[in-house]
């Protein structure tokens, strides 16, 4: 006898199909233009109709469509290792149901803390595969900042490199809510596993998959999340929730369609996964189907030999990564051929003008600089065109983003004018983990804000200015570092300067600059102050300069200007 389903069912199936017309005819688009359309069979297309209809997506499920789509295509490569689609799927799933069966669930979280391998990947999506929220920490963090995070997130598992266990070792003094098996070991080799730690291998075989029912957490409507903690250059860092709506995927793909990326690509992913740009450019690429190269860590010049060996295509990367490519000697530059990159995407900090044109000089017109921050996602984006015309644009909103610059009454400023950026999309983070009070200030009539200034000029572009706490009131007069900045980045003979506001008892603050001078140059303050005062008003010259052989900069690059702030020769 046929059985009909309930009213109930088939509303709830209705609502469910409602808006898939539109999410298909985006993801057509972008399938076409990309590339991915001419490599999808039956078995694909019948996963993704699947995730398509669940009443919430979440990255994990890309995985699952390219395992059924293209099972042996290299999903990630990592030293002398690679995985295939159906392989990376299948460690997802099982380190899914092992961390299932030790009790992560939906609303649960865990820690992430180790270099780029493939088990970063992996834990990410299983956590995610459960509902539970992977919190991602800098495999550079002190046993401090690891227990206050670990406390903060009220993580159940923290997931670590076997070398970097001294450090987890003292911060689990300071968490006596979790036990020893709690704490997970990465590849770790024979002898190499702590007492009473568990090996991450134990979680692929605990749990059988035909045994794994995910009812808690993995079920339709899980409401999976990550946690990413802000970089904390102004204090403790704030935890960034972000959780994954079905209008993320169509926002993903209209980021896509903005750029050169393609189904076929080999994207290397530089920056260290446990930052934004690193984790989203991946997350983007593989969306398409393409296979990512991890780097262990960073450095110049094995960036430019996993270029060339691997034929990579597309990386992101952040400003700094950039300027000490281009400091190796001219030589070893060219050296490699790097011709196979079709586009360099740079953000997570200002992307001064001069360095963008030596990029472009050297590499090719393939440089692209986008503006985002973890609690906004991807909000703005230049293609070469751009930079070429208005070097240091952050470009025009990307479709999908709506954008205002208020003064500090919440009035939108003149074109032209500086205001703080706030910014509304359909990837806004949900809010700040356990700080309601943060969350609220950054907000004004449902757009977010993460302190930045900017300005548009004539032809809707956009350009940072700095941030609001950095600014400068000299004599009454506003400076912004970004400006003063860019005036000392055009001398030839300069490799890297910060700007930031001191104490001065007759102007209130006046203007610092520290400049990190190209090697050989010969520089002075005499020589720099009449530099700047040709191309800047009396107030914004730097009453004082001061000459480092580097920047202090965090983890993730950003210049730490509170260090700079209360310096003392």
């Amino acid at each position: 006898m046929l059985r009909l389903p309930s009213a109930a069912k088939l509303t709830d199936l209705k609502e469910r199909l409602v808006d898939v017309p539109g999410r298909v005819r985006v993801m057509a688009k972008v399938a076409n233009q990309t590339g991915l359309m001419w490599q999808f069979h039956v078995p694909g297309a019948r996963a993704l109709m699947e995730v398509l209809t669940r009443r919430s997506q979440n990255p994990s499920q890309m995985y699952q469509v390219h395992a059924a789509n293209t099972p042996n295509k290299v999903a990630l490569r990592w030293r002398d290792e690679a995985l295939t689609f159906a392989e990376l799927e299948d460690r997802i799933a099982r380190v899914a149901a092992g961390f299932s069966s030790r009790g992560l669930s939906r609303g649960s979280s865990l820690i992430v803390m180790m270099k780029n391998r493939p088990e970063f990947v992996v834990t990410q999506n299983a956590a995610t595969r459960v509902g539970a929220a992977a919190v991602s920490v800098s495999w550079r963090s002190t046993a401090a900042e690891l227990a206050y995070l670990a406390m903060h997130s009220g993580a159940k598992f923290i997931v670590f490199n076997p070398e970097l266990w001294p450090v987890v070792e003292e911060a689990s003094r300071s968490l006596p809510h979790l036990k020893r098996s709690q704490f997970v070991v990465v590849g770790a080799g024979p002898g190499e596993v702590p007492k009473g730690v568990t090996s991450y291998e134990d979680l692929f075989d605990e749990t059988p998959l035909e045994n794994y029912a995910p009812a808690n957490g993995a079920a339709d409507d899980a409401e999976a999340a990550v946690v990413i903690y802000t970089s904390g250059t102004t204090g403790k860092p704030k935890g960034a929730v972000r959780k994954f709506p079905k209008d993320a995927f169509p926002a993903a793909l209209r980021f896509i369609a903005q750029t050169p990326m393609r189904a076929d690509d080999v994207h290397l992913v530089a920056c260290p996964l446990y930052h934004s740009t690193a984790l989203a450019f991946l997350l983007l690429s593989q969306i398409l189907g393409a296979t990512a190269v991890l780097m262990d860590e960073f450095k110049p010049e094995f960036f430019l030999r996993d270029v060339e060996r691997w034929g990579v295509t597309t990386t992101a990367v952040v400003p700094t990564m950039l300027h000490r490519v281009l400091s190796l000697e001219p030589e070893l530059l060219a050296r490699y051929r790097t011709r196979s990159l079709r586009a360099i995407i740079c953000g997570g900090a200002p992307l001064p003008g001069p360095l963008g044109l030596r990029v472009m000089d050297h590499f090719g017109d393939i440089l692209f600089n986008f503006y985002g921050a973890t609690e906004t996602g991807l909000v703005t984006l230049a293609n070469p065109q751009d930079l070429r015309a208005a070097p240091g644009t952050i470009g025009q909103p990307i479709p999908g983003n709506d954008i205002r610059l208020l003064d500090d009454a919440g009035v939108e400023v003149a074109r032209g004018e500086v205001g703080e950026l706030y910014v509304k999309n359909k990837l806004l983070v949900a809010g700040y983990h356990k700080d309601d009070d943060a969350t609220a200030a950054s907000l004004r009539d449902g757009f977010f804000s993460v302190g930045d200034l900017a300005r548009k000029d004539r032809d809707g572009r956009y350009f940072i200015e700095g941030r609001k706490r950095d600014m400068i009131i000299s004599g009454g007069v506003n400076i912004y570092p970004a400006e003063v900045e860019s005036a000392l980045e055009a001398h030839p003979d300069v490799a890297e300067v910060a700007v930031v506001g001191v104490e001065d008892a007759e102007w209130g603050e006046r203007v610092r600059a520290f400049v990190v001078a190209r090697p050989g140059s010969q520089l002075d303050d005499a020589y720099l102050k009449t530099w700047t005062r040709e191309r800047l008003a009396g107030p914004k010259v730097p009453r004082d300069f001061v000459f480092l052989d580097a920047l202090p900069r965090n983890a993730t690059g950003k210049v730490m200007k509170r260090d700079l702030r209360v310096w003392r020769a």
